[in-house]
């Protein structure tokens, strides 16, 4: 062997990594010729029988000189948004109920909305449970419709059951298993619950959506809520006042129902149309309708 150690260490043999290397660069110098410039980009001509055409081409970012070219554009933004389903939608309408010595009083306005639109201008929002107990809901249409449905099934077998009609209190506790029952997929509505006792007294019954209540002076609930709470704290529950508290008759408790919705409807556009009020004794049910703005 003429070849000392001192040679082969001068003039080592190629790798299989470098002739890889040296192929990859023939290719891509390849490559890099066959392009041509088209309007300011590199395309690579394509030759056929149906003629001759040009694909753009990028050595920076594969085949495609825009990394974000095939990317859906949702309109006419790229920023990110999300769509989805909501199985509930929001029909506004305000309810309040008051309770009094031998009587309550419940009422809720008449429109029916979706958004910025009116769907109707008289669908109420009282159901009459019994003769001496009526369920105000406002909120999602079609779950308040549902919630009566099942109400209204309940009450017929416990009249065929016990040949009697039930008394408020066990309405007020029936009402609440009911929307507890629903607690993981509730019902969309706000709901006060207003009657007699068995005693003639006026009974009030507050809720939240999976069933817990109280009995209260009085209750509202829905879109006009925050505006009746803080002016029945004053006029019903007389907070924060030196004059002396009295009862008040049923008469005079109507007409503070019908300001109350007229000042509910001046500052929610979900509240309007009309007023309906339900007067509850031991006798039944008066019904009164009060017309209030429709704009």
């Amino acid at each position: 062997d003429d070849s000392s150690p001192s040679e082969t260490q001068q003039n080592p043999k190629p790798t299989l990594s470098q002739y890889t290397t040296k192929e990859t660069m023939a290719s891509y110098l390849s490559a890099a010729n066959a392009v041509q410039a088209k309007n300011g980009q590199l395309a690579l001509p394509i030759h056929s029988s149906e003629g001759d055409v040009t694909i753009p081409v990028s050595f920076s970012h594969g085949n495609n000189p825009n990394p974000h070219a095939d990317d859906i554009d949702h309109g006419v933004t790229r920023a990110t948004y999300e769509r989805g389903f909501s199985p509930y939608e929001f029909n506004g309408g305000t309810t309040l109920a008051i309770s009094g010595p031998d009587y309550a009083v419940v009422a809720a306005d008449t429109r029916l909305s979706s958004g910025y639109e009116i769907l109707s201008r008289d669908v109420t929002k009282l159901h009459a449970l019994t003769e001496k107990c009526v369920l105000g809901s406002a909120g999602c249409k079609t779950d308040v419709d549902q919630l009566r449905s099942v109400l209204d099934i309940k009450m017929k077998i416990y009249a065929h059951n016990h040949r009697k009609p039930m008394s408020t209190p066990s309405v007020a506790q029936m009402l609440s298993n009911t929307l507890y029952y629903k607690r993981f997929f509730p019902y969309y509505a706000f709901n006060v619950l207003a009657g007699v006792d068995a005693e003639g007294k006026g009974a009030v019954y507050s809720y939240d959506a999976i069933g817990s209540f109280e009995r209260t002076p009085f209750s509202a609930s829905g879109s006009g809520q925050s505006f009746l709470i803080p002016l029945m704290d004053n006029v019903i529950a007389h907070k924060n006042r030196c004059d002396e508290k009295r009862d008040l008759p049923s008469e005079e408790v109507v007409e503070i129902v019908k300001d109350a919705f007229v000042t509910a409807g001046e500052r929610d556009i979900y509240t309007g149309d009309a007023v309906e009020i339900m007067v509850i004794t031991k006798e039944g049910i008066k019904k009164e309708i009060f017309k209030l703005k429709a704009d």
